[in-house]
């Protein structure tokens, strides 16, 4: 059964479209990093958004949205969300934003060819989880994407919260927008969604990135609220909707490199293939072990990363493509060693001398993973708790991993005063030393707008563990359909 909307007055006559001015300051459109958008006023925005013509997104637009966004959620009950971005819009954003997201690699680099250079600084942001006004809170505090001023999200931008849906439309946005400023900066006044020109293009430098979580499955959507939320907002055209947004996931990149640096991922680090000299030849021919047996596990590289098939809507934990379910689902562990992680039924724990010869190898001094909050820190008292939004969790000669959490007072419907008072963080790295993170905890947005919840928060699990892997087989079905 679907959550009921809650209450809500009809909303009054809109006034006409307010100038930027009255929404965010000067500031905004501003390359300056230390300059910050005020909050905006309480002004009603001016709705529909609809899609402008040649599909050129501009910082303006992209302040309506967020605009609109966080004044519906506090005016309109949910099923009123087309009232504010009609499908049209949405088909266009997520398709513009899918044309740009699959023709990026795996592994993303944020270095000198994207335009990186001593003037920039990147903010990597961590699981959001749906929690609308801390992410917009968050990108007034950190200051908007600008020519100095790139962004890694580093995946689970929906579930659990309810607003997931306008937590990741937003984010697209932003891609989209920045990307396409970067297009005309190059003279490039095209239509990306109408111009096969801009097939050979879309790889030039932009400023935002979005990476996958494993949030972002047709599995945890279906479990953890996002399926019904997007059902609940857009009625009739809720399936399409849904498919669309799977049809994204699939797209995002898995991880990124920061100024050669810096190695970010959801879940952080994965495995590698087992080549061992066939039988038939031992100098031409080798076979390839897909899924070795425990005690022969070995890390991975890069370039074996730049071949799995990320295009999977539930990444596998058996098989012959394993990546992907390890760079998702794996956690650090205090114990030495490469090992599956039991507990969550996929992925790997890899412990202080994993991330020794990972660095090592490839000559990085940060990894900078997500993937868990609060309550799943609580089970794993080996660990640094996530209070203030991040952990330091290995510190080897090469460096360090750190664990960044991005949603404060989470689960939105489970924190209570006997639980989670988490803050949230983000991370600044700045040059000459990207490698150097500068912690920036806040905390929740508050008063929320009362919503209720679109999954069963009492009786699903806290922490992603025990996943129900049959059920994962049986929904795998469905995705040449999604996609």
């Amino acid at each position: 059964m679907l959550p009921s909307p809650p209450a809500a007055a009809p909303p009054p006559p809109l006034p006409p479209q307010s100038s930027d001015e009255d929404f965010f300051s000067a500031a905004s459109t501003s390359t300056s990093s230390d300059s910050k958008p005020r909050s905006p006023p309480p002004t009603l925005p001016q709705i529909p958004i609809v899609w402008p013509e040649g599909g050129a997104l501009t910082v303006s637009w992209v302040s309506d949205l967020m605009h609109a966004f966080e004044w519906a959620s506090k005016a309109l009950p949910p099923s009123e969300l087309p009232s504010v971005l009609p499908v049209a819009a949405f088909d266009k954003l997520v398709l513009t934003a899918s044309k740009i997201l699959h023709k990026e690699p795996n592994c993303v680099r944020i270095d000198e060819n994207s335009d990186l250079n001593l003037d920039c600084r990147v903010v990597v942001v961590g699981d959001v989880h749906g929690q609308l006004h801390d992410v917009l809170f968050l990108l007034r505090d950190a200051g908007f994407p600008a020519d100095d001023r790139f962004f890694v999200f580093n995946g689970d931008y929906v579930d659990r919260g309810a607003w997931g849906l306008e937590v990741f439309l937003l984010l697209l946005a932003w891609k989209v927008r920045v990307a396409f400023c970067f297009l005309l900066s190059l003279n490039y006044l095209i239509s990306i969604t109408e111009t096969e020109e801009f097939t050979s293009v879309v790889l030039m430098p932009h400023r935002v990135f979005l990476l996958r979580g494993n949030h972002e499955s047709k599995y945890c959507t279906s479990v953890y609220g996002f399926e019904k939320e997007v059902l609940a907002k857009y009625g009739d055209n809720g399936k399409h909707v849904y498919r669309k947004c799977l049809g994204c996931f699939e797209g995002l990149p898995l991880a990124s490199i920061i100024a050669g640096q810096v190695y970010t991922a959801h879940g952080g680090l994965f495995r590698g293939t087992i080549v061992t000299p066939s039988k038939r030849s031992k100098k031409k021919n080798r076979k390839v072990v897909h899924n070795p047996k425990v005690d022969s596990l070995i890390l991975g590289s890069f370039e074996e990363l730049a071949k799995a098939r990320r295009s999977v809507l539930d990444p596998p934990w058996e098989g012959q493509n394993l990546i992907p379910g390890d760079i998702l689902w794996s956690d650090p562990s205090m114990t030495p060693g490469l090992s599956p992680n039991t507990e969550r039924g996929i992925g790997l724990l890899y412990g202080p001398d994993c991330t020794e010869e990972f660095l090592k190898k490839f000559n990085l001094k940060l990894i900078i993973r997500s993937h868990e909050g609060p309550d799943a820190r609580d089970k794993r008292p080996d660990l640094g708790g996530m209070d203030v939004g991040y952990t330091i969790d290995h510190i080897v000669e090469s460096g360090k991993l750190v664990t960044l959490f991005s949603a404060p007072d989470y689960p939105q419907f489970q924190a209570t005063e006997e639980r989670y008072k988490n803050k949230g963080a983000y991370i600044v790295l700045e040059p000459p030393n990207f490698d150097t993170p500068m912690f920036h905890s806040f905390e929740a947005v508050t008063p929320r707008p009362k919503v209720n919840p679109y999954y069963d928060f009492e009786d699903v699990i806290d922490s992603d563990e025990e996943l129900d892997l049959v059920s994962m087989v049986t929904d795998s079905g469905l995705q040449q359909s999604a996609a």
